[in-house]
């Protein structure tokens, strides 16, 4: 964990007029969690932006999907098949198991109150459609003067 301490401190910047921000990290408070990554490829349709990412071993009702702002976030937790725990040893391990969280940024011109996903084939498909703006032809007066 990353401690940040901003603060007056007695050393040289501060007789420079600058304040200093001091960074300390506590080895013990370091907690390594394996967070996997879905992989995804995003397209750019002429009406709306599709998200596909392969998603194995995953019921729909596990799979989160959420929207901040612009930023969307596909999380879950994909859980090991029990015939992992009766392999006397597992020769070549590839495939990962464990939470997952994967956010991609997006652009702001999309209806992001008309998200649509499905899956299909253990491939996750997320329709967001693009904000369609009608043309103005704006005409510039000439002022007189």
């Amino acid at each position: 964990m990353l401690k940040i301490f901003q603060g007056n401190s007695h050393d040289e910047d501060e007789s420079h007029g600058h304040n200093s921000i001091e960074v300390k990290m506590e080895d013990d408070d370091i907690v390594e969690e394996e967070l996997g990554q879905v992989a995804l490829d995003i397209l750019d349709c002429p009406d709306m932006i599709v998200i596909m990412a392969p998603i194995a071993w995953m019921d729909t009702e596990n799979v989160d999907i959420s929207v901040s702002r612009n930023i969307l976030t596909i999380s879950g937790e994909r859980r090991r098949p029990d015939i992992y725990d009766s392999a006397d040893r597992i020769l070549v391990e590839e495939c990962f198991f464990g939470p997952f969280s994967r956010s991609v940024i997006l652009p702001e011109n999309l209806a992001f109150n008309k998200i649509h996903a499905n899956m299909e084939n253990n491939l996750l498909r997320i329709e967001i459609p693009k904000l369609i703006f009608g043309e103005k032809t704006i005409k510039i007066n000439k002022l007189e003067g």
